[in-house]
């Protein structure tokens, strides 16, 4: 029904001034504020053009999930570029990580995970 219809996905933030900083200017994505005042947002766009739609909530919860991915090629450098810009790497009592904060399992992909500003989980991946 939808196999051809446009979709994006969202999430929310507490700060849309700080989101746009870290997801413009750390992680080097296309990042453009829209609107004004209650109606102001965020858009991303994502290497391929898919865009991701970004909003304030007042009450904002940060997602205990992750919610993008990056597939990179090389985590090592992704990882090394990432702390490079300040991006501290998540730990999870659950996954053991390398030195560097990388979980790697064999057979599946290489992954670190990282936050936003509000709260919310990303990961880079490289597939095994």
């Amino acid at each position: 029904m939808f196999g051809e219809t446009p979709a994006f996905s969202g999430f929310s933030v507490d700060d849309l001034d700080a989101a746009r900083r870290f997801y413009g200017e750390t992680l080097g994505l296309k990042a453009e504020l829209e609107g004004e005042g209650e109606m102001r947002m965020l858009f991303l766009t994502l290497a391929g053009g898919a865009r991701i739609f970004v909003y304030p909530k007042d009450d904002h919860a940060p997602a205990t999930f992750t919610i993008l991915n990056f597939e990179v090629d090389d985590i090592d450098r992704a990882v090394d570029e990432l702390t490079g810009r300040g991006v501290t790497l998540e730990r999870y009592a659950d996954f053991e990580a390398d030195e560097k904060g990388v979980m790697r399992v064999e057979g599946g992909p290489a992954i670190a995970w990282f936050k936003d500003p509000a709260g919310n989980v990303l990961s880079v991946l490289q597939e095994g």
